[in-house]
């Protein structure tokens, strides 16, 4: 584990940013062949009350560096933790409010597997006080879901949206576009199947090849990039014809229904990560500190459960990597931020970041409104570059 650098001048809170609580659940039923994430097949049974009695030790060694602050969100992540039975998800969210003062109007996610959903399941998540879902639908498309390796059919999705909104008011739908093969008309019927379900929130993604993935080795057909830019144009004009506002590079919501956890992420609040793999990032003295936890189920539980230390990595941001820090969450935003954001989130005096920002606004990457800043249409096209000018040696 990394030693915390002594507090260094220059960075200052006079207030911490809103926090919120990551969970991750780290087994699925099935690995898809494009997932990169920190998820790992079931072999045999799922060890919940060994993975629910090692949250509880990660959380309470994480005690000291958020006493008394308020949980604004919780986000149970994975994987699949609707694997998670009713009884463990209710443990898991009472354990929760125990150790910590949750908000009145905490906005809690799960995310759920179509393939993985149980009535029973959904009922007893909403009792625990789940308040919003995410299914990872992709696809309605047979074809398409056998060829990304999902283990739920067109029907099941259909199922599992319609039993969500018999005891979720909010709900997401999560979709990929740019398939193999996929045709401009099949990603749009796609997205006419999930407008016409009536959610509130849709994050629409493009599939890419990810390293380390079989998808990487192994490069299914994907339609041209050209096609590809067309079928990402026609997924936000229709979304807006819709009602829907995108207010994040990949996420679309009706009025007021933006996910609240995520705009914490992008508005660089603080974050406190428990379960395998899980990252965060505590505003902490005159430090921010990016944390990570082991990242092998299998090591991660052996390390809590011999009473030892679960982190990986506990190092602070060096102070001249913090406008980038900031940059590339902020700037995810369509609407992008107002500019006392980034003194309150980042420790550091708005005059920091004035000179980049000149030098973006120059090259038409940037529009500066009073008191605030967001992407031109060029800037969110070529977004990476834009977030290049923040790098230390830029």
């Amino acid at each position: 584990m990394k030693p915390l650098a002594a507090p260094r001048r220059g960075v200052h809170f006079d207030a911490p940013p809103p926090l919120s609580l990551y969970l991750h659940f780290p087994w699925c039923a099935r690995k898809c062949p494009y997932c990169d994430f920190n998820s790992h097949e079931v072999r045999g049974s799922i060890p919940e009350r060994e993975y629910l009695a090692a949250i509880e030790a990660e959380l309470q060694a994480a005690l000291p560096e958020v006493w008394g602050r308020r949980i604004e969100t919780v986000f149970i992540g994975g994987g699949t933790p609707s694997l998670l039975s009713g009884d463990g998800l209710e443990r898991l969210l009472a354990m929760v409010r125990t150790l910590l003062p949750l908000a009145a109007m905490a906005e809690i996610t799960l995310e759920a597997n179509p393939g993985t959903v149980d009535a029973g399941n959904f009922a007893a998540y909403r009792s625990a006080g789940v308040n919003r879902l995410s299914l990872g639908i992709q696809s309605f498309d047979p074809g398409q879901l056998q060829a990304l390796g999902r283990i739920h059919g067109s029907e099941e999705a259909r199922r599992a949206i319609e039993l969500a909104q018999r005891h979720f008011d909010r709900i997401n739908l999560d979709l990929m576009y740019g398939l193999p093969r996929q045709t401009p008309e099949q990603a749009l019927a796609d997205l006419e199947t999930a407008l016409a379900c009536g959610v509130e929130h849709l994050s629409c993604y493009q599939l890419t090849l990810e390293p380390n993935t079989p998808f990487h080795r192994h490069p299914p057909p994907l339609p041209p990039d050209d096609s590809v830019a067309e079928i990402g144009e026609a997924i936000v004009a229709r979304l807006a014809q819709a009602g829907y506002r995108r207010y994040e590079t990949s996420a679309f919501a009706r009025a007021g229904a933006e996910c609240r956890h995520n705009l914490n992420y992008w508005t660089f609040g603080d974050y406190l990560g428990l379960g395998p793999g899980a990252h965060g990032k505590l505003s902490l003295r005159s430090d921010v500190v990016r944390h990570a936890r082991l990242r092998h189920p299998r090591a991660w539980l052996e390390a809590l459960q011999s009473g030892g230390d679960s982190s990986q990595l506990k190092a602070a941001v060096a102070v001249a990597d913090l406008p980038f820090e900031f940059a590339m969450n902020a700037f995810r935003l369509i609407d992008g931020f107002a500019l006392d954001l980034f003194e309150s989130r980042s420790g550091l005096s708005l005059a920091v970041l004035l000179p980049t920002l000149d030098a973006l606004e120059r090259r038409g990457l940037v529009a500066r409104t009073p008191g605030r800043v967001a992407p031109t249409p060029l800037g969110a096209r070529f977004l990476n570059e834009l977030l290049q000018a923040f790098l230390p040696d830029a």
